[in-house]
């Protein structure tokens, strides 16, 4: 939609031929204080703005300008690249205005004057293509929302680091009462062999009431009730450990098809023991996507066993991949008895599980290993039929400069 034109400039342009030198000195002197008006209106906002023509070249600026990006007087002329070397104005330049005004947003860094992270609105003049118009540029300061952002972000990682902390500890308690049980009744087994022994050593002394084997069969379920338990507290340190110490992604080029076949090579005796079947429906061209193998294959062993201990014997556990527009996808699918709407939404919470011995710690370390990569993960599960797990993941790596890119936001 362009823009609408001043009555006033309507009326003069109508009757500028019919003007003599008195109006037309009259026409002038109020075009000059209407650019005034409009200057020290420009010049009063804190948002910068600028006027750039078809090739790039600046050919206004306020002085919120200067302030934000350290344009001077002789800005004007200049190419815009220099003072915004992040901007991709060829692509703005490309904008293409059909069907109404288009307006994109971008936002970046700069170093220059100082470290600023700004927000860029650009529309064509008029609602023309920019290449036969020029575009206006709209620069405003979000450093400080950034900021409360960023604040907001480290206060709910300290919260999060809290309640991980007292769930863990609350965690190992369990174990911990169960080891102090058993030792103890291993201490009192060891008492009574220690009686035996020295009723022994006395002759003529009545036979125990027990015998050394029984004692000893005992201890050793003790044992093995204090060895199992000890695993539980390695695994639950080791979930927890992986929560919050993420180790940094190594990113490379490589298929999901591949990290789906090791998966399965490494868990497959676990799965054919419990007798269920495996079901694959892997794409034959998958394109290779940046990602850090070894990570994902724990996203994945993660799901499997999730998947596993949600099927009883004779239930059939299906991986399948894929791509489209946006990327490429690995879904995980169990024919177990699903969950329950009012659950799903709790499943990424931190020590939340539908499991008699889960952290509830998996579905959150998945979560944190997929938004590493840039990707989504979805899940859809019904009651007594089973659950899927989906996970997208962006075919290219984040740039590291242009932070987000809206090219979609219509006017007209």
């Amino acid at each position: 939609m362009a823009a609408p034109k001043s009555s006033f400039l309507d009326k003069v342009l109508g009757r500028i031929g019919r003007l003599d030198k008195e109006g037309l000195q009259t026409v002038v002197e109020r075009l000059a204080r209407e650019r005034s008006f409009l200057e020290t209106l420009f010049n009063t906002i804190e948002d910068g703005v600028l006027v750039v023509d078809e090739n790039g070249r600046v050919l206004y600026f306020n002085q919120a300008v200067v302030r934000l990006v350290g344009m001077q007087g002789d800005g004007e002329g200049a190419h815009i690249g220099n003072f915004l070397p992040d901007l991709d104005w060829e692509k703005i330049s490309k904008m293409d205005a059909a069907g109404g005004e288009r307006v994109t947003r971008h936002e970046f860094e700069i170093h220059y004057p100082r470290p600023r992270f700004l927000r860029l609105y650009a529309a064509p003049l008029d609602g023309k293509a920019i290449g036969s118009s020029g575009v206006a540029l709209i620069l405003h300061d979000a450093t400080e929302a950034r900021q409360k952002t960023f604040e907001a972000i480290e206060s709910e990682r300290i919260q999060a680091l809290t309640l991980l902390a007292a769930s863990v500890a609350h965690e190992i308690g369990n174990p911990l009462n169960a080891l102090h049980i058993h030792l103890q009744l291993m201490e009192r087994g060891l008492k009574k062999l220690k009686g035996q022994e020295s009723q022994t050593e006395r002759k003529g002394t009545a036979r125990p009431d027990f015998s050394v084997h029984e004692i000893s069969g005992k201890l050793e379920q003790y044992l093995e009730v204090c060895k199992g338990e000890i695993a539980r507290l390695d695994y639950i340190i080791t979930q927890f450990l992986q929560a919050i110490r993420p180790a940094p992604l190594q990113l490379k080029l490589a298929s999901l098809n591949d990290v789906v076949d090791t998966t399965l090579e490494l868990l497959r005796p676990e799965i054919e023991n419990r007798g269920l079947a495996i079901k694959t429906r892997l794409a034959r061209q998958l394109t290779a996507t940046p990602i850090d193998t070894t990570q994902m294959q724990q996203v994945l062993v993660n799901l499997v066993k999730n998947a596993m201990q949600a099927m009883s014997r004779g239930g059939q556990l299906t991986l399948q991949t894929g791509e489209d527009s946006d990327g490429v996808w690995v879904s995980v699918a169990d024919t177990g008895g699903g969950i329950p709407q009012e659950k799903i939404a709790r499943i990424f919470e931190p020590f939340y599980t539908t499991k008699k011995k889960g952290t509830g710690l998996g579905l959150m370390i998945v979560q944190r290993i997929i938004r590493g990569h840039g990707g989504k993960i979805d899940v859809e599960s019904r009651v007594g039929q089973g659950t899927t797990f989906r996970i997208r993941l962006p075919l290219h790596e984040r740039k590291p400069k242009l932070l987000q890119e809206t090219a979609g936001i219509h006017h007209g």
